[in-house]
């Protein structure tokens, strides 16, 4: 699956401590990138648990995902959009809960 930002995504990753950022980056690698990629293969598939997606409260097709649960208590979000018949992983925030005054 293709991710693509939105310039808050982009402006909360330059704003995250180093090593927060080295963090989420594991995280994508090696647990959410290959379950985007289970998902774009079966939408039936199950999220891992240990990120804890889930939809996003009055954000409708907005989800979070879980990339911490230490400091920062990081949490992402996220939506699925399709492009030119393409499923991709939209990033919209990242950081601690703040992100989740403007999903």
């Amino acid at each position: 699956m293709k991710f693509e930002t939105t310039s808050a995504f982009d402006h909360d990753l330059r704003r995250l401590k180093r090593e927060w950022l080295v963090e989420f980056k594991k995280v994508v690698k090696e647990k959410f990138a290959p379950a985007c990629d289970a998902y774009a293969a079966d939408p039936a598939t199950s999220w891992p648990a240990s990120l804890r997606v889930k939809p996003v409260r009055n954000a409708d097709g907005v989800l979070e995902m879980t990339w911490s649960f230490a400091s920062p208590d990081g949490r992402a979000t996220f939506e699925l959009v399709t492009v030119n018949d393409e499923l991709r992983c939209r990033w919209r925030r990242v950081g601690d809960h703040g992100v989740f005054k403007d999903p």
